[in-house]
């Protein structure tokens, strides 16, 4: 049904493709501050970018500043394609959102506070059983900026990757080839290769892939089988949020001020810090959430067919 209601609206396959361009181009203008302002500081070290790896590139900036600027561009990509979805769909936001009449806010509290605990408790174990690899990183005015920060603009680029992938990539390609395991794979794909270039990549290998599309297609099943994005946008909110205050690492793609700093080497990460949250974790989580929800008709929920509403049925939704 969320895929369908897309059939609702006008969602001719150049208006996809039109509204891809539009948020494309709304991201390359977010980036322009973060590129401007570590340009600045490079040539005011007289030093420039020539010789200069993407490490140091991404620590010329205080890491408060540079948080910032990174999210920015996701905030003003997010508005991008709110733009495009308005003037090119004519669709609500609430439609992109959900096929419930309107947003079940507590769906995406529930899995933000789920998630939130549980995560930041998986981090607090390890801490106390490895003390040696975490130094406190804490200092109260930097972490409160970062708060400030965090808090305003994680959710928004959170929320800009959910809406592109799972919202309006998902019913793109669901009413072009109109069927649900189509759009499932290929969203999850292209989130998770989209983060080729984080630096984590590098540390870590190519294996790391493994989680960052087995995360989208976590994110997707979630979306299809809830009729929604109410529990996706939690999750990665509480994940890229709780992660950001509670700890860092020179090697993350985000360098913050948080409370503590991972100092262990990436390289001896083992095969199961990878698989454990694809193939454990996430399968429990979404059989809590199944229960909660009462999730049923997985196979058809999936993997059926997206059948196009009668022309009578047709409704394109105001805002």
């Amino acid at each position: 049904m969320y895929i369908a209601q897309a059939f609702n609206v006008l969602h001719d396959w150049w208006r996809y493709l039109v509204g891809v361009v539009i948020v494309v181009f709304a991201v390359i203008l977010g980036q322009l501050p973060f590129t401007g302002a570590v340009l600045f500081k490079a040539f005011q070290n007289d030093d420039g970018l020539s010789g200069l790896n993407e490490k140091e590139v991404m620590t010329l900036l205080e890491p408060n500043l540079n948080l910032f600027l990174m999210l920015l561009s996701f905030a003003v990509g997010l508005l991008g394609l709110l733009i495009a979805v308005k003037y090119l769909h004519n669709q609500s936001i609430t439609h992109l959102t959900t096929s419930r009449k309107q947003i079940d806010w507590s769906r995406f509290w529930f899995v933000f506070f789920l998630w939130g605990i549980l995560s930041s408790g998986l981090v607090l174990v390890d801490y106390f059983m490895s003390p040696e690899d975490y130094v406190v990183n804490f200092k109260l005015v930097p972490f409160i900026i970062l708060c400030i920060i965090a808090i305003i603009l994680v959710p928004l680029q959170t929320s800009f990757e959910e809406y592109l992938f799972r919202g309006y990539l998902m019913q793109g390609i669901g009413v072009l080839v109109k069927n649900k395991w189509i759009p499932l794979i290929t969203t999850s794909a292209v989130f998770g290769l989209l983060h080729i270039a984080n630096p984590e990549v590098d540390k870590l290998g190519p294996i790391i892939m493994v989680y960052y599309i087995g995360t989208g297609l976590f994110l997707g099943i979630m979306t299809l089988m809830d009729d929604g994005l109410e529990l996706a946008l939690g999750f990665h909110a509480a994940n890229n949020l709780f992660t950001a205050l509670l700890v860092t690492a020179d090697w993350t793609a985000f360098q913050t001020h948080s409370i503590l700093k991972d100092m262990s080497d990436p390289e001896t990460m083992g095969l199961g810090e990878i698989f454990v949250p694809v193939f454990v974790v996430f399968p429990i989580l979404l059989f809590i959430l199944s229960k909660k929800y009462n999730w049923t008709n997985w196979k058809d929920k999936l993997f059926g067919e997206v059948i196009e509403p009668q022309k009578d049925d047709y409704k394109i939704l105001e805002d």
